[in-house]
């Protein structure tokens, strides 16, 4: 299996405010056939305005990561927690039991670029918690670097849930290879930039559900970013 979602065939929302893509259903873009990816629930590429953001709201039963593409986010929760966070960032609550939160465009004057992704948990009624760590450009240069894991393995954040994410940062002709993945669901995210993923040619915005293949081989056209999802 393996099936390319484009850019251009994702959810869209325009709130003047928040312009949003939705790889799998949300609020009101409802796709019976991009429903899940098994455990991958939700990716958004939100682009929020300076100033804005979303009131407090509340989540339960779901791992939250919040993956910084440029600008910085203000997050507020009832755990307790007031932070700012910025490119390079990525950030995970465990919403469990449930949790309030409130997050919003820092800037007064840059817009902020952002993936959201929610992955189900192993199990529900968690303790909530909070983890936000710096990955640096540098450490994602051509290779790919854990920045999830379920047991939070070499400085990565923690995800209550068989899934190792990668992130990676290639310059034109690089490429990164993930091999022994038979058995398993991988999900490859093109966060900017022109991607061969195996033999498809992949560009910014689009996604690609890989299941049977022995291995995962990504090469760089141009520059280009990419999340890579190893699920079970």
């Amino acid at each position: 299996m393996f099936d390319i979602i484009r850019s251009e065939d994702r959810g869209s929302a325009d709130h003047g405010w928040l312009k949003a893509k939705h790889t799998f259903s949300f609020a009101d873009y409802q796709n019976p056939e991009r429903v899940r990816f098994g455990k991958l629930r939700v990716i958004n590429e939100d682009r929020i305005a300076p100033g804005k953001g979303f009131a407090t709201h509340p989540h339960r039963d779901m791992e939250i990561v919040t993956y910084i593409i440029s600008g910085a986010i203000e997050h507020k929760d009832s755990m307790g927690n007031g932070t700012v966070i910025t490119a390079g960032e990525v950030q995970r609550m465990t919403a469990g039991t449930g949790v309030l939160h409130s997050e919003h465009n820092h800037s007064s004057d840059e817009e902020l670029h952002l993936l959201q992704i929610w992955i189900f948990p192993e199990e529900n009624n968690l303790e909530p918690g909070y983890e936000q760590t710096l990955f640096s450009r540098e450490e994602k240069l051509n290779k790919l670097r854990l920045i999830g894991s379920r047991d939070g393995r070499d400085g990565s954040i923690t995800i209550h849930q068989d899934v190792d994410l990668y992130a990676s940062v290639l310059e034109q002709g690089h490429d990164v290879v993930l091999g022994d993945v038979e058995d398993r669901r991988i999900f490859v995210q093109v966060v900017s930039g022109d991607v061969i993923v195996n033999d498809a040619e992949l560009v910014a915005g689009d996604g690609a559900q890989i299941r049977g293949a022995p291995a995962i081989r990504v090469t760089a056209s141009t520059d280009a970013e990419i999340l890579l999802f190893n699920l079970s």
